[in-house]
């Protein structure tokens, strides 16, 4: 049979009773940092009213466009937008 590796590791002895401690001193993690509590509807107001701001430019670009190119014989420079 093979004879057991050689080890330069001492053994532990268990059954001595000796308790050992770690000798590993770590730090208390920080403490964390209040965070400010928004009420739901203040998100939800801010990110509607953005939505609903997006879409209607969206639709006006759309809407411009298709009133310049459905059929005219105007280049864009020709178009005067009064607003």
């Amino acid at each position: 049979m093979a004879r057991p590796l050689p080890t330069r590791k001492q053994s532990v002895d268990l059954g001595s009773g000796e308790v050992r401690v770690s000798r590993i001193r770590r730090d208390p993690p920080p403490p964390e940092k209040p965070k400010e509590l928004r009420h739901p509807d203040v998100v939800n107001r801010s990110a509607v009213i953005i939505g609903v701001l997006v879409f209607a430019v969206a639709l006006i670009v759309i809407l411009f466009a298709f009133t310049i190119f459905s059929g005219y014989d105007m280049t864009p420079r020709q178009v005067v937008l009064h607003v």
